[in-house]
C-alpha cells in the first residue's frame, strides 16, 4: 500500500489481495493518516488488486460511513474486472463512485 496526500485527499493505492488481514492493516493505517492529517476526502486505486473478498468491501463501507460524517467523499479508481464483479455484486456503487483515473476522480471531489 502506497499513500499520498493531495489537496486534502488522501489518496491511497492497493496492491496484492484484500482478505481480512490485509483489510485490517490498511483499515488501521489509512484512518490513522486520514484523522491526522485532517483530511476531507479519500480515493482507492485497485489497479494493483488481484483478489478482494467481503473484507475489502467492509474496509470500504467503514471509511465511507467515517468520511461522510464529516461531509467528505470515499471514490475509487481503476477497478479491475474481476474486482468490479465484487463491487457490483455488493451494491457499493450506490454510495462509492469508481472513476477511471485519479485526475477524473479529482475533478470529481
Amino acid at each position: 500500500m502506497i499513500t499520498q496526500i493531495k489537496n486534502n485527499v488522501l489518496c491511497v493505492t492497493l496492491d496484492g489481495e484484500i482478505d481480512s488481514y490485509t483489510a485490517s492493516h490498511i483499515r488501521e493505517e489509512v484512518d490513522r493518516l486520514f484523522q491526522i492529517n485532517r483530511l476531507t476526502h479519500i480515493i482507492f486505486d485497485f489497479e494493483n488488486v488481484t483478489f478482494m473478498d467481503s473484507s475489502g468491501i467492509g474496509l470500504l463501507m467503514g471509511r465511507y460511513r467515517n468520511v461522510a460524517i464529516g461531509g467528505g467523499q470515499v471514490v475509487l479508481i481503476k477497478v479491475r474486472p474481476e474486482i468490479d464483479k465484487v463491487m457490483k455484486l455488493s451494491g457499493i456503487y450506490k454510495l462509492i463512485k469508481n472513476y477511471t483515473d485519479e485526475k477524473d476522480a479529482l475533478a470529481h471531489l
